[in-house]
């Protein structure tokens, strides 16, 4: 399950969003994951369902590495949407047992919940699937470099960024290994209640963390040995450009969102 995680990792390409700068799509991401909160009808989920399908095809990834990527992900969608669903009073009561209850608000609170969660997912995929891990930090810390009027440690805060994303891959890699080796010694992950399938996962926790903390260690001490001093004096290697394509996507996201506050209207 955890190989088959897309979140977090980067798969190289030359299409059209792998082109762009990684400062551009960070800040369309961004700004599309908050017009996700602009949904509140079925043309307006219609039309953002399009809008990252569309985005899918200029991945040029098949859509199946999409679905069966957000497929471990699917549970904590649901998972939230039911908490929506029984804990949402308003509107008509269908059903109603103690604390729980079924009600019309509910139902339509649950059903948007879920919608916007794929939205969001699917969006956070795209661009990590089309933008390499540096790129990102880069793209974080020249985005953050105003605030060093106010000493905010834009350096540090990226080096942090880059290292967490150059790892996410590496430690899903990793738990996938240690779950086949304790599979190997009969150890069942989904077997059994849940406090059995709590305690099969111990084995795993305990290793991974040991590990993790190891390749930190080694990390700080191999940037120690070359005597990083932080971002002050320091030139870049990767230097970022913005292109006229990358207007053009900020002209276009505009008008998606004029587009998607008229839908938003419409009855």
């Amino acid at each position: 399950m955890l190989e088959q995680l897309t979140l977090g990792r980067y798969v190289p390409g030359q299409s059209i969003l792998h082109r762009l700068d990684s400062r551009a799509k960070l800040l369309l991401s961004l700004y599309l994951i908050v017009i996700v909160f602009l949904t509140s009808n079925w043309l307006t989920y219609v039309f953002m369902f399009i809008l990252v399908g569309g985005l899918i095809a200029m991945t040029g990834l098949k859509v199946g590495y999409f679905i069966r990527g957000i497929g471990p992900l699917i549970w904590l969608i649901v998972f939230t949407a039911v908490l929506q669903l029984l804990f949402t009073p308003g509107g008509h009561v269908y059903w109603h047992w103690g604390v729980l209850m079924l009600t019309s608000t509910g139902i339509a609170t649950a059903v948007s919940v879920f919608l916007r969660f794929l939205l969001i997912i699917t969006m956070a995929t795209i661009l990590t699937l089309t933008t390499a891990p540096l790129a990102i930090a880069d793209g974080v810390e020249a985005m953050l470099k105003p605030l060093r009027i106010v000493h905010f440690p834009v350096a540090q805060t990226a080096l942090m960024l880059s290292v967490a994303l150059r790892f996410v891959p590496t430690l899903l890699d990793e738990a996938t290994t240690i779950m086949n080796a304790q599979r190997a010694r009969g150890v069942e992950f989904n077997n059994g209640g849940l406090i059995k399938r709590l305690r099969a996962i111990v084995p795993l926790l305990i290793p991974l963390f040991v590990g993790a903390i190891s390749r930190a260690d080694e990390l700080a001490t191999a940037m120690e040995a070359r005597g990083y001093q932080g971002g002050d004096g320091r030139t870049k290697y990767r230097v970022l450009h913005w292109r006229s394509a990358d207007t053009m996507a900020v002209i276009s996201v505009l008008i998606i969102n004029i587009v998607l506050v008229v839908f938003r209207h419409l009855n």
